[in-house]
């Protein structure tokens, strides 16, 4: 392993005596290779039910207003989703020091059984005020499913190429959900009541809850300053639910110059001022601005923010073209992010290969960011009529660049940072990936808003008829053109950066580990 300022270290397991000099976690011999493997399949559940929720609940909204307030539940909609997401990312950074003070195994465990928690809730939900407060609740330990998650994940699997394996792996199983969770979405909401879309969590959940109990055993944290900074890490949650909150009204149910828009954004200010003056202060900090000094984590960070801005310009935005401009059913719809679910799958498949064959985590992000550019291009060029193979190809580019990045991206930053910092640095990634979603999704929005010069606005477009509809369709793609462009130029800039990581030589040697008889 390479660490900045020091020589090449082999890629052999440290030693008991290396992890306590360097205040990494104790390692624990009860993890025999079954339960390593088992261990392993109830992480890759846990990403599964990530995924699948939030592919689900935007399929069943319509049911869910219908039957629990069919008069002013439109309105609350929004809520829905946005309860999930401030809940999920207040908590991410909190999470990561959790990680390395409680060890990841009962953090993983908070977070599992609050995810089902506010699933039950929500299943059990009589009302739509009832509904987003539980989705609250479920945020709270979604936040905690895919960040925590890759943290045991690195911990089971240890250094080198065996840890690239259990990356890949889960890559394929998220690709599989993203192709899986709009049929499922729309075959509950079609077949069976809208409960299901949170009732379906609890049977795999309760079974891996159990098993982990069971069969978890992870490092523990060696001997050290078990402080938590409460007050840095909740000024992180206040600056993060504001921006998300200035992200989800501006331009939607308040106009940018809005007192609610521009109070929260004062308060996001505000609160980011706090947080970075203690952060320099605390003697625990939540964010330890000394990882910023390792060039690895400060340049993951940043290409994992603008990853997140352009995920947002790719999924969305070309869900809404099928629908506004090609008159495909949102159903339907869904089924175009398979080929960019095929592709994060062979991404999956095909690590561990091109890991032996030499491709560092540099090689593949440089690799993502490229595929990831030429797709946002093939999509600037569609149009009303464009071929609806083009799309697909387009999502299939999007589906292997990203596939490179999202993996690769999290591995660089684990096997640059300290191993008592591990949780801290792999949900610190997730949560500048949120922020990154975040901006990315305001800049689009507004972008698309002002380069619009058809009939009415935006917001109307669906209620045109006519020579009117054609009209404004036709603007809006053209708009939309642009917001494709901008993303890759963020990819763009994203290749930039990868140009700029330190070349480290790939992992390809065997780990061995002694595991109990």
């Amino acid at each position: 392993m390479f660490w900045p300022g020091s020589n090449f270290i082999s890629d052999k397991r440290l030693t008991e005596s290396t992890l306590e000099g360097h205040g990494g976690p104790m390692p624990d011999t009860q993890l025999t290779d079954t339960r390593r493997k088992i261990a392993l399949a109830v992480c890759l559940i846990t990403i599964v039910l990530a995924v699948l929720d939030t592919q689900i609940v935007s399929a069943v909204t319509v049911p869910i207003v219908r039957d629990l307030d069919p008069e002013h539940g439109v309105a609350a909609i929004p809520w829905l989703v946005s309860a999930f997401s401030l809940a999920s990312a207040a908590m991410l950074p909190l999470y990561g020091r959790l990680c390395d003070v409680l060890g990841a195994g009962p953090v993983f465990l908070g977070s599992l059984g609050a995810f089902l928690t506010g699933s039950a809730l929500c299943g059990a939900a009589p009302s739509m005020d009832w509904l987003i407060a539980s989705r609250a609740v479920q945020g709270l330990g979604a936040g905690g499913l895919m960040s925590v998650t890759m943290v045991v994940i690195a911990q089971l699997m240890g250094p080198g190429e065996q840890r690239n394996k259990g990356a890949g792996t889960g890559g394929i199983v998220a690709g599989g959900g993203i192709a899986v969770g709009p049929w499922l979405g729309g075959f509950l909401a079609d077949h069976a009541s809208w409960r299901w879309a949170f009732y379906v969590n609890l049977p795999l959940g309760i079974a891996a809850l159990a098993t982990a109990v069971v069969v978890l055993r992870l490092p523990r944290p060696a001997a050290g300053s078990r402080a938590i900074d409460f007050a840095g890490a909740a000024l992180a949650a206040v600056f993060s639910t504001s921006l998300l909150l200035v992200t989800e009204w501006g331009g939607k149910q308040y106009a940018w110059a809005s007192p609610q828009v521009v109070g929260a954004a004062l308060i996001a200010a505000g609160a980011l001022g706090l947080f970075l003056r203690r952060q320099f202060t605390a003697a625990a900090p939540i964010l330890p601005p000394a990882l910023f000094r390792i060039p690895e984590l400060r340049l993951g960070f940043a290409l994992q923010g603008l990853l997140g801005a352009a995920m947002t310009g790719a999924i969305y935005y070309v869900l809404v073209y099928l629908q506004l401009a090609r008159g495909i059913t949102s159903s339907s719809a869904g089924l175009y992010l398979i080929p960019m679910a095929a592709g994060i799958m062979a991404v999956g498949a095909a690590t561990g290969r091109l890991t032996e064959r030499g491709w560092s985590e540099r090689t593949f992000v440089l690799s993502g960011s490229v595929l990831s550019t030429a797709a946002f291009l093939l999509l600037a060029g569609t149009g009303t009529h464009t071929s609806l193979w083009q799309v697909r190809a387009a999502l299939l580019l999007i589906g292997l660049g990203f596939g490179q990045l999202l993996g690769q991206l999290i591995q660089l930053v684990q096997r640059a940072s300290p191993p008592h910092q591990l949780g801290v640095a792999t949900t610190s990634i997730r949560f500048f990936q949120t922020l990154g979603m975040a901006l990315g999704a305001a800049f689009f929005g507004t972008l698309l808003a002002r380069l619009y010069d058809g009939p009415g606005d935006v917001g109307s477009l669906a209620a045109l008829r006519g020579a009117d509809r054609v009209a404004g369709v036709t603007a809006y793609v053209s708009a939309m053109d642009t917001v494709f462009l901008c993303g890759a130029g963020f990819m763009a800039l994203s290749a930039l950066l990868a140009l700029r990581l330190p070349r480290l030589r790939p992992r390809t040697e065997s780990v061995e580990e002694p595991v109990a008889a």
